[in-house]
């Protein structure tokens, strides 16, 4: 029965998969669900994978294993509506995956060696995503870099991209320097150029400041998202210092604020 499988919490993959299709039903389901399609999920499937994120940046196993299921429902739910539409269904999605994973370690899972050094075997792996690129008819260098991207995450995969096939600047020095020009035309841009080209400019600052991430071998994205974190966790230490004052950031002023900023650094540092 259905039903019987619905609540059974031991079904697995299976049970989620006939919930999913029950929510979907044009005529027995809901009525929220039934409305959805592959643009309005979509936000959703973004923001449940920062949620994973998040929680593993906290080391909140418990919150994580419920942002994986989170996760997985948008897997389930973008599949069930390729099915419907007769894209694809869930089998052949794991197939697919199953087969990338089996076809991108053939150290692993073929006769291919793997007496390589980590940086032999990410040549490797991208030589493999090339051959893949080229079969389904992506010739240039950037083709396959999803629009999608938070930008400054694509921002990172373009230039790293482009430096595989030698468009790049040589070394850290140089991306400084152009780091110093941009923030130049930035400063002389605010006064005499319309919005629009002050936010090229400013755009054009970012986009460099990705590109020194990845010439010091960071992930500018996790980098913004730890000063995040970083920022929020000071700002609430500032605002537990005016609240035993009896006060609010609304009723102190910059200086105030500032000196306990201070105070929330030194503490910071000194239980480091």
């Amino acid at each position: 029965m259905v039903d019987d499988l619905i609540h059974d919490r031991n079904a697995g993959i299976e049970r989620l998969l006939e919930i999913m299709r029950r929510l979907r039903d044009p005529e027995t389901g809901c009525p929220w669900d039934i409305e959805q399609n592959f643009d309005t999920i979509a936000p959703y499937t973004i923001e449940e994978a920062y949620e994973v994120a998040d929680a593993i940046q906290r080391n909140d196993w418990q919150e994580l294993e419920g942002e994986l299921g989170d996760l997985l429902l948008q897997t389930v739910y973008h599949t069930a509506m390729g099915e419907e539409a007769g894209h694809f269904t869930f089998e052949t999605v794991v197939r697919a995956i199953s087969d990338k994973m089996v076809a991108r370690h053939p150290h692993v899972f073929g006769d291919a060696s793997r007496d390589k050094s980590a940086d032999q075997q990410t040549a490797d792996w991208e030589a493999i995503k090339a051959s893949e690129r080229a079969g389904k008819a992506q010739q240039g260098t950037l083709d396959g870099v999803a629009i999608g991207l938070p930008a400054l995450l694509r921002a990172f995969k373009l230039q790293k991209r482009a430096a595989r096939v030698g468009f790049d600047w040589p070394s850290t020095r140089e991306v400084l320097d152009k780091i110093t020009e941009e923030a130049a035309e930035l400063v002389e841009a605010k006064d005499r150029l319309s919005q629009q080209e002050v936010e090229e400019e400013f755009g054009d600052l970012l986009f460099v400041m990705a590109n020194l991430g990845r010439h010091l071998g960071l992930d500018p994205e996790a980098a913004l998202r730890a000063a995040n974190a970083k920022f929020t966790r000071r700002f609430e230490g500032v605002e537990a210092l005016l609240a035993e004052r009896g006060k609010t950031p609304v009723q102190s002023d910059l200086q105030e604020m500032d000196a306990l900023w201070d105070a929330v650094k030194a503490s910071e540092r000194q239980k480091m």
